[in-house]
């Protein structure tokens, strides 16, 4: 990674609370990130929920409309969930953009047959449950990459390991980037540093960490972090748009992702769900415009990474046995 000073930016009603007596404590620079993306900048935008070529429309059209700057766009359903064709148009729509598609791997907890996930607990969780749902995931990565899908989605520690081992072997291209889902986030510095080891380029960490939390994480990975800034319902539904700017001085580099809380769930789509999720699609990003337009008045806009940028940069890796 490349280190980086981040710029000072204006604090939100800081100048009027100054005036009221009410004032808070200068920043510390320790708490800042010294971390970059590869190619320069601190943030990439993330557009999430993006769950097939008309979905991917709506997204492209109301982001020229808005003017809001997309370096990846996420789908949650899984590629299982798509058709060839369905995922030749979504990479062709947006390699002509120069964006990244991430499309989530394979079968997941939550659909299996297992009774762990419904209980009080949550046992087991998103995971892959059994050596026959490692082999979906997997067989999910080599369709996609095929297909030419570079990013890879994944809720599983062991799938991940498995994908970062096969492009390390060379089963699917060495360049795809391996996204490690909000659903399985870590939630303290030794777990994120373990997900970047297993191969993890990207890490979503849960929207509830405090900014403390994500200077810790700071001091022990460079890997680049993924962040709700609204968090759909099911993760939480924080809204934490007033926060971008000190996110990033904290957390950079960061992906900065636009969800929607007060949605429903749409995973896994069909089209009996279109008009909710063409409609969320919309106003996702219309929530990024928002947290840009914020970010431009508070000074802190500046240090986006290059549109078309998508690698993490050098990472710690564990090592793969012989």
């Amino acid at each position: 990674m490349t280190d980086a000073s981040p710029k000072a930016a204006r604090r939100p009603g800081e100048q009027a609370l100054a005036a009221l007596g009410l004032g808070a404590p200068a920043l510390s620079p320790a708490d800042a990130s010294p971390h970059a993306f590869p190619e320069g900048g601190r943030w990439r935008t993330e557009i999430p929920s993006c769950e097939g070529p008309e979905a991917l429309a709506v997204v492209l059209k109301e982001s020229s409309r808005l003017d809001v700057p997309i370096h990846r766009i996420s789908q949650g359903s899984g590629v299982w969930m798509l058709t060839d064709a369905e995922i030749t148009e979504m990479v062709e729509a947006t390699e002509e953009r120069d964006i990244e598609l991430c499309l989530f791997t394979g079968p997941r907890g939550t659909w299996d047959i297992g009774g762990s996930t419904r209980t009080d607990s949550r046992g087991g969780g998103l995971r892959a449950r059994g050596h026959d749902a490692v082999a979906g995931c997997l067989e999910d990565a080599i369709r996609a990459t095929e297909l030419g899908v570079k990013c890879l989605l994944v809720a599983d520690e062991g799938v991940l390991w498995t994908l970062h081992r096969a492009r390390v072997a060379g089963i699917i291209p060495a360049d795809t980037t391996l996204k490690v889902s909000a659903l399985i986030g870590p939630v303290n510095p030794a777990a994120y540093a373990v997900y970047e080891q297993l191969g993890g380029d990207s890490i979503n960490v849960p929207s509830d960490l405090t900014l403390d939390h994500l200077t810790e994480i700071r001091r022990v990975s460079a890997a680049p972090m993924d962040m709700y800034i609204e968090a759909p319902d099911d993760l939480g539904g924080y809204v934490r748009m007033y926060e971008v700017a000190e996110l990033i001085r904290r957390g950079a580099p960061l992906y900065l992702k636009f969800g929607l809380s007060k949605a429903p769930g749409i995973y896994p789509y069909g089209h009996h769900m279109r008009d909710v999720t063409l409609s969320t699609a919309r106003e996702r990003v219309r929530r990024g415009r928002l947290a840009l337009d914020l970010l431009a008045r508070h000074g802190a806009d500046g240090d986006m990474a290059p549109l078309g940028s998508r690698l993490p940069g050098a990472l710690q890796r564990f090592d793969i046995p012989s």
